[in-house]
Parts: C-alpha cells; sequence; structure tokens
C-alpha cells in the first residue's frame, strides 16, 4: 500500500473520487493527510433511569445506539454556540464533512490529531474508513483533563485521515462484503452504531466461539 500526498488527495478531489461535503478548505489539507472538523452533532448517553423500581442503572451497549435511542440525549448544536465537555464526561460527536470513497482502490485511516489529545480529550480514534463508504463519520469523545471542564466548539479540527492505495482495486460487490454481510454504516444516512450480526453475538455471549468457528469457518 501507499499513502496518498496533497497534491494526489487534491487530484482525486478534482475528479470526484474522494468528495467531502462541506468542501475542505486549505487549513485542512496536510502534506500526506486530511484534518476532519468537528460537526454540530452530540450524543450523551444516560447511564440512569427511574421506573417502578426505582433509580436504576441502565445497561446497555455504547455502540447499540440505534437500539436505544431514548437512552441518548441528542444534542443540536447551531453556528456560535460551544459544547461544555465536563470533567471525565463522555459523548458522541460527529464529522462536520460528508466522505465518499469512490475510488474503488482507496481506503482510508482515521487518527486523532496531537492537539486535540493535548488538551485533554481522549479521541477514541484509530479505525478503518472503508472502500466505497459514503457518510459522516463519527468520534468518541471524553474528557480526561482531571477536574477542568474543556469547551470545544463546532469546526474545530479533530482528526485526521491518511488515504491508502490498495495493491489491487476492489469490485463494488468486494467492497460492501463484510465478513458475512454488508457494510453496516455505508449509505445509511445513519450518524449512529450498528451491532455485528446476532448470530455471532448471541454466540460470544453463549460462549461458543469453538462452534462459532467451526460453523463460519473459511
Amino acid at each position: 500500500m501507499s499513502i496518498l500526498t496533497r497534491s494526489e488527495i487534491t487530484k482525486h478531489i478534482t475528479d470526484q473520487q474522494l468528495v467531502f461535503t462541506p468542501a475542505l478548505d486549505q487549513f485542512q489539507l496536510q502534506p500526506h493527510a486530511v484534518d476532519l472538523r468537528l460537526g454540530y452533532k452530540f450524543l450523551i448517553p444516560r447511564n440512569w433511569t427511574v421506573d417502578e423500581k426505582g433509580r436504576r442503572a441502565i445497561n446497555m451497549s455504547i455502540d447499540d445506539i440505534d437500539a436505544h435511542r431514548d437512552q441518548f440525549d441528542e444534542v443540536q448544536l447551531q453556528p456560535g454556540q460551544y459544547f461544555d465537555l465536563l470533567p471525565n464526561e463522555f459523548v458522541i460527536g460527529t464529522s462536520l464533512e460528508r466522505i465518499e470513497i469512490n475510488a474503488m482502490n482507496l481506503m482510508a485511516i482515521l487518527f486523532p490529531r496531537t492537539s486535540t489529545n493535548r488538551r485533554g480529550i481522549d479521541l477514541s480514534l484509530s479505525g478503518i474508513i472503508d472502500t466505497g463508504y459514503k457518510g459522516h463519520l463519527i468520534f468518541p469523545m471524553k474528557n480526561e483533563a482531571g477536574d477542568q471542564v474543556i469547551r470545544i466548539y463546532p469546526g474545530e479540527r479533530v482528526c485526521q485521515v491518511i488515504f491508502q492505495e490498495l495493491n489491487h482495486p476492489l469490485t463494488p460487490e468486494e467492497a460492501n462484503l463484510h465478513g458475512l454481510s454488508a457494510a453496516k454504516y455505508s449509505g445509511s444516512g445513519s450518524q449512529g452504531f450498528k451491532l455485528d450480526k446476532d448470530e455471532e453475538r448471541q454466540m460470544l455471549i453463549s460462549g461458543k466461539l469453538d462452534d462459532l468457528k467451526k460453523e463460519y469457518g473459511l
């Protein structure tokens, strides 16, 4: 694999092989990466509720947003507004840009910017953006600056994307096949998460990893 440089990235943008909406600005283009800006939407998980049994903790998987939408508070900011990230608070942010990787010989890797980490924001990123991906990205964020409140603004550059060229291009069918099923996020328009296949999860929960390997072996 080879990593795209600034001139190669801009050429792919000109050719519509890479699409950013809204369009990138000069601050975002790095020698061999693209900085992404923070969007206006945040999801804050609720960790407790009150019901007939009393005040109880909500026990859920943090990546099951679609199934537990009512257990998240959604904050949609307007231009000029800020978001105070409270001490030890965990939230989910979204990218300002919608990304399309139309070149079937490209994939990308997402990293936090060091300047974001130095502020005490743990941006739990180091993920793959698949060939053919279309959509916004999500950012799990946690304030690890002790007792300090960290004020963040939509539009801040918070992470960067490195684009890598595959040795061989994929077909659309190959790019969309993740394990046994279609890609979970691309083209869905959702800014939440989706769980892995139910069959896989249930077998793991039941301690049947060996059975899973036998049934779904290559």
